[in-house]
């Protein structure tokens, strides 16, 4: 419940930024904090995605607190990564250990590949029937390829790369030994920079050109939506339990990490004196120190 409400937050929130801008008119969240995002795009302002969902697929990291309680320590709405590695770790541990599973009430993760296509498919700009899910994937020399591949396996859609794929009259076409054939719904997982050469890195080989023209006019869906790394920048995250009770007027169910904005010069002064003891993390960036 706590993620799903979360996640219902951080989707209003580009929504809104990309549109109405409402949670800066109202001083929620510092405009600048917004705009000078490296993951803001002003290319997707005014473009609604399918079904208005920007984050079909979340990657949220949860610790357990002092207390033993969750609490979220990050969220990934790009192009998050790692599923596949539950789904192997499972299928190894139940080998393993299987009296363990047979007494225990684990739920099954086995769906997931299903649940994910059946998730894509429902914003297809078609029919159900008719439509043609793909992954993109940047290549075999991407960490995450065999993530890629098997995704695309067990979800029973093909894998391609950018150069299978080409766009004519604002559609996308996969080519095939049966000629080009249209794909409604791209799980890509290239980030929005090289995601098409003719809106944003003109040098980028992985993408495709005319993509962006395709989806903003609304004859492809991209899951994730692009523009999304805003949402899930360092310095916007103190800020998701407001957007929580601004968006949904709930109380916040998931807590999260106490987080000191370095801009504000109290902040700045405890976490120089108290470095040691502290997680430092860029803007921008993954990971930490």
């Amino acid at each position: 419940r706590g993620l799903i409400q979360r996640i219902q937050a951080l989707n209003m929130f580009l929504k809104d930024i990309y549109h109405d801008e409402k949670i800066i008119k109202d001083d929620v969240i510092p405009e600048f904090l917004v705009k000078q995002s490296k993951g803001y795009l002003k290319q997707a302002l005014g473009i609604m995605p399918q079904g208005g969902v920007y984050v079909h697929v979340a990657g949220i990291d949860l610790i357990r607190g002092p207390s033993g309680d969750f609490v979220v320590l990050e969220d990934n709405l790009r192009t998050p990564s790692g599923v596949s590695y539950v789904l192997e770790n499972r299928a190894i541990m139940k080998r393993v250990f299987p009296r363990i599973f047979a007494r225990a009430r684990i739920k099954t993760v086995e769906d997931y590949p299903h649940w994910l296509r059946d998730a894509l498919t429902e914003l297809s700009p078609v029919n159900e029937v008719d439509t043609r899910v793909v992954v993109l994937t940047p290549g075999p020399y991407n960490s995450a390829y065999f993530e890629h591949s098997f995704l695309a396996r067990r979800m029973g859609c093909e894998l391609v790369q950018g150069s299978d794929l080409f766009v004519r009259n604002k559609k996308v076409y996969v080519k095939t030994t049966s000629g080009p054939q249209r794909v409604h719904v791209i799980y890509r997982r290239i980030d929005d920079d090289f995601i098409d050469p003719m809106v944003f890195n003109k040098k980028s080989l992985l993408g495709v050109p005319g993509i962006f023209e395709a989806y903003a006019t609304g004859n492809v869906t991209l899951a994730n939506a692009i523009g999304n790394g805003v949402a899930d920048d360092k310095a916007i995250y103190p800020y998701v339990p407001e957007m929580i009770r601004y968006y949904l007027s709930e109380k916040p169910i998931i807590s999260q990490v106490t987080t000191y904005i370095c801009e504000r010069e109290e902040d700045r002064r405890f976490v120089l004196e108290n470095l040691k003891d502290l997680v430092v993390k860029a803007v921008d960036a993954s990971g930490g120190y």
